[in-house]
């Protein structure tokens, strides 16, 4: 529950735990993840260790404890012409939902991509999370007529 002020900022190497926590309840509701918490880890550790100018992880904070977390990576559209953003990651922890955090939360990432001139912010959601995708519509994001494919290389 959110009891005080909420900041939304860059997230740190002692966020780590909380973020990995966070990953595993997301990985869990999903069909095409499976919840590892030491792959998490690895992946947050790379993201936090690379250049911030490109990619960021925000975390939503309340009474001194991580309650929710994004990720974006800047990539270069041919049909935008220039940068645009992939936002990964989003959760809210279950008990701080419907509170406002994830609309913050997005907001913040949508400032950061403008502060880089990105021109398209694009998320994947599993299509069966439907909270998700009632949330994200509310917040004015938009479907496609694109599907996402996969293939494991290797």
């Amino acid at each position: 529950m959110v009891t005080k002020a909420l900041r939304i900022r860059p997230a740190g190497r002692d966020d780590l735990d909380a973020m990995v926590s966070l990953l595993q309840a997301l990985f869990a509701m999903e069909d095409d993840f499976a919840p590892d918490p030491e792959r998490q880890r690895r992946g947050l550790a790379l993201f936090l260790d690379g250049c911030g100018k490109h990619r960021a992880i925000l975390v939503a904070e309340t009474d001194a404890a991580v309650v929710a977390m994004a990720t974006v990576q800047i990539l270069i559209s041919t049909a935008q012409g220039g940068p645009v953003g992939l936002v990964e990651d989003v959760v809210v922890r279950q008990d701080c939902r419907g509170r406002g955090v994830g609309r913050k939360l997005m907001d913040a990432l949508t400032d950061w991509a403008v502060a880089r001139g990105l021109t398209r912010l694009q998320l994947l959601a599993d299509r069966g999370n439907r909270p998700a995708l009632a949330f994200y519509r509310h917040i004015g994001w938009q479907s496609t007529q694109l599907v996402c494919l996969r293939r494991m290389p290797g």
